[in-house]
């Protein structure tokens, strides 16, 4: 079982719990980013292309604690960014795990050997590594030679020491369903407690646009990977609805706010992967965005979104309102023949909107003065090195 039966328990209790409520929006997931520097530049992501001066910023410990009082979600996902990069993360990962969060510590592994010894394992904690398939498809993934050893390395370290350990696999269009599906076999060998994967999201601002899944191809790719599984045993952390989803079974729309963003700006408006905008508090997330404007269907930034971040919670609500369809889909697996579920319409979708560069200039605006000024310091002096040399 890839979540442990306790983690399902707790968490299902206090979904269950929502709905008795009658509370339509809550957090089922709390994404968190104390910083947005990595130590990669990957092709398919844009969240690092911003000036120095924003990726040098960091969510302090009693921030990413208060971000969790607010948001009061069972799960946490640490990201970034790359988070072992934060000094201070062993003491934000210490505080969730003392309020009983579900940790998951999302990193490239790069730095893992290195800052292991400063974490200890715990049934509330996990290591989520990254790895988008085989050695030459992660490396190419990451755009750097080496980095699949080291993360394979790492995963290795990690379960010596007693960790759980899940792996994150994001797939393009130029991903072959057979080398997927030994990718998954391979990792299973290695003794990772589960598998999260989902089609890559087109960041406007990612290096390689050219590659991102649409909708039609994403369900085609999974219905593949799952066929040629069966059979395989792969564990995956996510719901089964979920992956039935993936593989063009369920027509599901997309539930922004189960997986709200705590980042150095704010909680951002709508989602994890669409930036448009930060609210100061997570009242203020919940109350005051204009949902209805978002996800496929409604906006074109959305037309071919199929990642967890915005449909596990979907997922999840559904097997609450059809326990029965849940039990068939974890017994069988995605059906991986006959007719798709129908596509959403996108006839009545507005236009995106890019104005990147507006709220570049608005977020330097909220940065302490200080950092800005040691900033442009630093830059006149090399300036005037080159000049003198």
């Amino acid at each position: 079982m890839a979540v442990p039966l306790m983690q399902a328990v707790r968490v299902g209790s206090y979904v269950v719990k929502q709905h008795l409520k009658r509370r339509e929006k809550y957090p089922l997931v709390l994404m968190l980013e104390p910083l947005l520097r990595c130590n990669l530049a990957c092709s398919g992501c844009g969240k690092i292309d911003y000036p120095a001066e924003i990726l040098n910023q960091r969510l302090s410990v009693q921030e990413c604690l208060d971000a969790d009082a607010e948001c009061g979600a069972p799960v946490v996902a640490v990201a970034g960014g790359e988070p072992l990069l934060h000094k201070e993360m062993p003491q934000i990962i210490e505080g969730l795990i003392a309020r009983k969060r579900y940790v998951y510590l999302c990193t490239n592994g790069l730095l893992l050997e290195k800052k292991i010894d400063d974490y200890k394992p715990s049934p509330f904690f996990s290591w989520d590594i990254h790895l988008d398939g085989d050695k030459s498809m992660h490396d190419a993934s990451v755009c750097q030679q080496g980095v699949y050893d080291r993360a394979v390395s790492a995963i290795k370290i990690a379960k010596s020491k007693g960790f759980r350990v899940s792996i994150n696999c994001t797939l393009f269009d130029n991903a072959d369903p057979y080398r997927v599906a030994a990718f998954f076999d391979s990792v299973m060998e290695l003794g990772v407690d589960g598998i999260m994967t989902a089609p890559g999201y087109a960041y406007e601002r990612a290096p390689d646009q050219e590659h991102f899944l649409n909708r039609q191809n994403t369900k085609k790719l999974f219905r593949e990977i799952f066929r040629l599984g069966k059979g395989h045993k792969w564990r995956f952390t996510q719901s089964p609805l979920f992956l039935n989803f993936l593989a063009g079974n369920e027509q599901y729309h997309c539930t922004p706010w189960g997986k709200p963003l705590r980042t150095v700006f704010g909680w951002q408006r709508p989602c994890y992967l669409l930036g448009e905008g930060y609210a100061p508090t997570f009242e203020a997330l919940m109350n005051e965005t204009q949902w209805d404007q978002y996800g496929t269907g409604n906006y074109e930034k959305c037309a071919n979104c199929m990642v967890h971040s915005g449909y596990e919670a979907t997922a999840v609500k559904d097997a609450i309102k059809r326990p029965w369809h849940i039990a068939q889909v974890a017994l069988t697996g995605p059906k991986v023949e006959g007719v798709m579920a129908p596509e959403i319409d996108l006839s009545q979708q507005r236009q995106a909107k890019y104005d990147y560069n507006e709220q570049v200039a608005e977020l330097m605006k909220k940065l302490p003065k200080d950092s800005v000024k040691k900033r442009t310091a630093v830059r006149r002096v090399k300036k005037v090195a080159v000049q003198e040399a």
